[in-house]
């Protein structure tokens, strides 16, 4: 060892180097360690220093020549340090320096990260980089007043960002909640409840947009409703609420303007682009939502080793309260039994016999299921092509609740006929069970909504009737409610009843598991009837916000207090993307061209409503584009329109480019992953012949090293948010 007017000495002349790598007070073992670690930044002598003659190059390699001597010299008073190669160490003592220095602040903090160290010495690594950056900034970098206020904006930039994410993983809803149900239940149930409170921020942003763009200018325009309020139209929807904003018919046809000097604002193009802009806002978000989620789930090599990783190495050391550390633990254990059972029925192999029986379980649980999904939807036509007549025949006010009574019926029963399957088809795996359960759920509930469509499109608009838009948006409020009804119900009392059972008769029934997919399935089936609905309601978005929020805290009663966690565990990381992409197809695709026949095919109504007096609704972007056309100052919107808007080509092209994206994407991803496997192959093979051969005690720390430094790798890759 080193005495200590030796270490001062070599402390004093590191100090005078313009270094930004070496810390305050460095060990000599600590120098050595930095030294042998360099080789993972890998930065060409090119790119480290460019041209020669520069004068910046000049200057970072006369930096990074002084601060290697000084590595050197305490390689060579160190006892430890005898045969290191010193001009290997030279080459790569350059590298690390000057990769380093004319890095920016945002890659010099990635390249610190990526280092082989423990936390405390990034840290100091960094302050030291940081002070000696402050320090010398005036002979090294010579920046300009322009650049130094980029600087400053981006250090600014990126300081409001962090706050801004901080500030919304805080106010999160039910964050607490859902690290409860994820440590008890399991991240199966969890994607329910993600899934709901998705939905929620959906129609929270359609609602602040109808509401800003559509309600509140028809505010502003006085209308007198003589209906009296009964009551009852919080069940029917009708009455008072027809001659109010709830309902299309009530909005004018007028240019709102107030006062000679106030701008016109035409409540025709505001309520068909309002309608739009939530539309393309909820395709882009789905189909954003869905590649991220794919990508995290299934492209993301960590994935494949089941974060294994991340439940095992890594612990958030900033949790200190009890309770929240306990929640922790049974989150982990709870994630680590979903990997282990996954991995367990993943071995599972049944014979040829097994197979056939399982086989014929299934096709016949198929035709079953297709045929009673056939005759509900043949019940709930024939409802509903009677419907109108059996109005006409029956005054009650009532009587309107009979279609979305039967249809609600239907909607509740059915899937629990179709929960019973899984008694003769016994799925291996749980994921697997959910997602057949899901694809007849969908299949029974899209068919009957695109009945309902056809009946309102078809005979309802077609009927004559004196406000023809409103009847729709009245009949889809009253399938809303009802349905909502049905679940609240179902929730309070049909779950707590199935409980008492279950504990009076433990050997045959026992506690009930919570039905992810035919909870789901309500939400798709709600979601899809308020995007229908939301062109003859504005106000359906605000109502399903309402929904929504009252159906997350009765499911989450009712889920702590009449449900068990699953016998199975099995983790649902990739039932979110299925989610989303049975909300967007077919769900989302079906609302497009439902009201896209609304729009393009339909006349409406001669005495209500913004589109009064026209042929078609699109007229009316049809006579702002001849408007415009008119006026030079707007021949851009014109040909944006034409060209982009109203052309097919445009949409065929940017759908090509999308997929082209995504396989692109997918390729990258199979490449890198190519790489990783090629990498562990050699890196094995390069193990084993190093165990063969005979090795020094400077090898053997050398190997030991390595050893060390390819560990701490690996578990970078496989969870890089470490």
């Amino acid at each position: 060892m080193l005495s200590d007017d030796q270490l001062n000495e070599i402390i004093v002349e590191a100090e005078n180097v313009p270094s930004r790598v070496v810390p305050e007070k460095t060990p000599v073992n600590s120098s050595f360690s930095m030294v042998s670690s360099i080789s993972d930044i890998d930065v060409t002598d090119s790119q480290s220093f460019g041209n020669p003659d520069d004068k910046k190059s000049k200057q970072l390699l006369r930096f990074s020549t002084s601060l290697n001597e000084s590595f050197l010299q305490t390689l060579h008073r160190s006892p430890g340090s005898v045969g290191i190669d010193t001009s290997h160490e030279n080459i790569q003592g350059q590298k690390l320096i000057a990769s380093l220095i004319p890095m920016t602040s945002r890659d010099r903090i990635k390249a610190i990260r990526n280092q082989p160290r423990t936390m405390e010495e990034k840290r100091n690594l960094k302050k030291m980089v940081d002070k000696e950056k402050s320090k010398q900034s005036h002979r090294i970098l010579e920046l300009n007043c322009c650049a130094q206020c980029l600087n400053s904006i981006s250090r600014a930039y990126r300081r409001s960002k962090n706050s801004l994410s901080e500030l919304l993983s805080y106010i999160s809803l039910w964050q607490k909640t859902f690290k409860v149900i994820g440590g008890k239940f399991g991240t199966s149930v969890l994607s329910y409840f993600n899934f709901l409170r998705w939905l929620l921020k959906f129609n929270i942003f359609s609602f602040i947009v109808t509401f800003s763009f559509i309600i509140i200018p028809q505010f502003t325009v006085p209308e007198k409703n003589t209906l009296q309020f009964t009551g009852l139209e919080f069940f029917t929807g009708a009455g008072y609420f027809q001659d109010t904003v709830m309902y299309y018919g009530f909005y004018t046809n007028s240019t709102v303007q107030h006062g000679s000097s106030g701008a016109p604002y035409n409540m025709q193009l505001a309520y068909i682009f309002t309608t739009g802009a939530c539309l393309i806002v909820c395709f882009f978000s789905l189909l954003f939502s869905m590649a991220r989620n794919f990508r995290n789930n299934f492209i993301n090599p960590h994935i494949y080793s089941r974060g294994i990783t991340k439940l095992i190495f890594c612990w958030d050391f900033t949790i200190t309260h009890e309770r929240a550390v306990k929640l922790k633990q049974k989150n982990l254990s709870t994630e680590i039994r979903e990997n282990l059972s996954e991995i367990r029925q993943e071995n599972v192999k049944l014979t040829l016999n097994q197979q056939l029986i399982h086989v014929s379980a299934h096709l016949a649980a198929w035709v079953v299921s297709t045929g009673v999904a056939i005759a509900c939807c043949v019940a709930v036509y024939y409802l509903a092509e009677n419907n109108s007549e059996f109005l006409k025949n029956h005054q009650n006010p009532g009587a309107v609740l009979l279609l979305p009574f039967l249809v609600s019926c239907i909607n509740l029963a059915t899937p629990r006929l179709y929960s019973l399957f899984r008694l003769v088809e016994r799925y291996e795996t749980p994921r697997r069970e959910v997602y057949i359960l899901l694809i007849r759920n969908i299949f029974l509930k899209i068919s009957i909504i695109g009945i309902l469509c056809y009946y309102w499109l078809n005979i309802v608009a077609q009927a004559g009737e004196e406000c023809w838009e409103t009847l729709i948006g009245q009949e889809i409020y009253r399938l809303l409610l009802m349905d909502f009804v049905f679940s609240l119900a179902d929730s309070l009392l049909g779950e707590f009843l199935r409980r008492l059972i279950g504990m009076q008769f433990p050997t045959s029934l026992g506690l009930q598991e919570f039905d992810i997919a035919r909870n789901v399935l309500e939400l798709i089936y709600a979601q899809t009837l308020v995007w229908i609905g939301t062109f003859f309601c504005p106000l359906l978005p605000f109502i399903q916000m309402i929904t929504l929020f009252i159906m997350f805290y009765v499911k989450n009663i009712s889920l702590m207090m009449n449900f068990q966690p699953p016998s199975k565990a099995w983790r649902a990381s990739q039932m979110m993307t299925f989610f989303i992409f049975l909300l967007f197809f077919p769900s989302f695709t079906g609302v497009l061209c439902t009201l896209a026949i609304t729009i393009w095919r339909l006349k409406p109504s001669a005495d209500c409503g913004p589109f009064r007096g026209l042929p078609f609704f699109i007229h009316s972007i049809y006579s702002w584009i001849d408007t415009l056309s008119k006026r030079s100052g707007y021949l851009w919107v014109v040909w944006i329109y034409q060209n982009l808007i109203g052309s097919v080509h445009f949409f065929f092209i940017l759908t090509l480019i999308v997929e082209g994206k995504d396989k692109m994407f997918l390729i990258e991803k199979l490449a890198k992953l190519q790489d990783m496997e090629k990498r562990a192959n050699t890196s094995s093979f390069s193990m084993e012949r190093r165990d063969v051969e005979q090795t020094s005690p400077l090898h053997v720390r050398e190997h030991n090293a390595a050893h060390d430094l390819r560990f701490r790798r690996s578990v970078q890759e496989e969870n890089p948010k470490v």
